[in-house]
């Protein structure tokens, strides 16, 4: 008994050491998984960056990410001003337009209804001071068989059925070119040179500038490509008669201009014909009572003249009526028979009245503001000398009165447009012959 009680015990003892030493183990594995936990987190080896470097990395990818949006967004925006920029120009351009065609839908509606209370059927005079005479005559209906390659052309070009007009032979090739360079500057776009040689129409197509050139006439030819201004000035009343009939209102031009202004935004369009003057002050543009003094009449010896200096045949806007086909064929007919300046000729015909042997033009007539429509007598000898003068702007400038016609519209150029102060004093008041 004693025998088994002893191997009980000593197997109870072996299997409690045992035990303990489990449990030892099993301690010490914990102890040593704590140290390793809190030494290495990560592990002893790692496919993944720490903690920290991953939020580094992400912020740096999300910074770079939002730098790149940015600039996309930047650029986005950019482009979008710009093209609302583009919008704008072009949106204020279209108004413009319609407001340029609405004032001409009023003056014509305006036309319209003084043609109709004239022409209609008789009625009453109204009171004192509301009668009102018949000034815009009514158009012509327009004959494309006239000329139908011009009829073409001016129907691309022409603005509104007008358009600039000027005639052109080589003879006037650098003053041609200001003329159109100015003219593209202030942005008109209806205007057309008449090439009167080959040379000329080359120059034209060169520069961008429309052209027509007329077919081959026997009669006008040998003017056409070698006589200077004067020559070539009366040829414009026998060219101008096909663009009336063909319903074209036209501002006939000489080259020696420079455009400063878009005339048509200054026309009043209520005659037939619209000219600038010759005249430099109010009572020379615009007429005066001019007394004659004669003192062998005694008693009568005043005689009260009514005078205006000449339109200027070199600039006039001419509407397609028959008063104005009628004054271009007298002055066109007068000038194949006399020897005459086509100045003087133009001007009798609008003026002189109706007399014994001979029938007056009624064709109605309106002079242009002088200092808006400036001839070089205003601009050289009155405007350069006035500080106030000088600020006005005019609309065209013409070198009428100066023979040296090209060197003056290069200084009107640069006292104008590139604002050079001192660029018209060098010249004369005048001409050296």
């Amino acid at each position: 008994m004693a025998g088994r009680r002893d191997g009980s015990l000593m197997r109870d003892k072996t299997q409690s050491f045992r035990g303990s030493r489990i449990v030892t183990a099993i301690v010490v594995g914990v102890l040593l998984g704590s140290v390793c936990a809190f030494f290495f987190p990560h592990g002893f080896i790692s496919s993944d960056p720490p903690i920290q470097s991953r939020r580094f990395g992400k912020l740096d990818l999300q910074t770079s990410s939002s730098q790149c949006e940015s600039t996309e967004r930047i650029n986005m925006l950019r482009s979008d001003i710009g093209s609302l920029s583009d919008k704008n120009d072009e949106l204020k351009k279209q108004v413009q337009d319609l407001t340029e065609k609405l004032r001409l839908a009023e003056q014509g509606k305006d036309h319209a209804h003084k043609q109709f209370s004239v022409l209609g059927k008789p009625h009453k005079a109204g009171p004192l001071g509301t009668v009102k005479g018949l000034r815009t005559n009514p158009t012509v209906i327009p004959d494309e068989s006239v000329n139908p390659r011009l009829a073409k052309i001016l129907e691309d070009v022409a603005v509104q059925k007008e358009l600039i007009v000027a005639l052109a032979n080589s003879n006037v090739k650098a003053m041609l070119e200001i003329w159109f360079t100015s003219i593209k500057r202030v942005g008109i776009t209806n205007y057309l040179v008449v090439g009167l040689d080959d040379e000329i129409e080359e120059f034209c197509i060169a520069n961008d500038v429309p052209v027509y050139k007329r077919d081959p006439d026997e009669g006008i030819d040998s003017i056409a490509k070698t006589g200077g201004n004067h020559a070539v000035s009366g040829l414009k009343f026998r060219i101008l008669r096909e663009f009336l009939q063909l319903g074209y209102s036209v501002l006939l031009s000489d080259v020696d201009i420079v455009y400063l202004q878009n005339p048509f935004n200054h026309l009043y369009r209520d005659s037939d014909v619209e000219s600038m003057s010759d005249g430099h002050n109010n009572m020379t543009a615009y007429g005066f009572n001019d007394v004659f003094d004669e003192p062998s009449m005694g008693w009568a010896r005043y005689a009260h003249t009514m005078r205006i200096w000449v339109y200027n045949s070199g600039f006039f806007y001419i509407r397609p009526t028959l008063p104005s086909i009628e004054l271009l064929d007298r002055v066109a007919g007068r000038l194949s028979k006399e020897k005459a300046w086509d100045q003087a000729v133009f001007n009798e015909e609008l003026f002189f009245p109706s007399h014994p042997g001979y029938d007056g033009l009624h064709a109605s007539k309106r002079t242009m503001d002088f200092y808006l429509f400036m001839n070089s007598k205003v601009l050289f000898k009155t405007v350069r000398k006035d500080a106030n003068l000088k600020k006005l702007k005019p609309v065209i400038l013409h070198v009428n009165y100066h023979p040296d016609k090209l060197p003056r519209m290069k200084a009107i150029m640069e006292f104008y447009v590139n604002g050079k102060q001192d660029a018209l004093e060098p010249f004369p008041e005048g001409s050296q012959w």
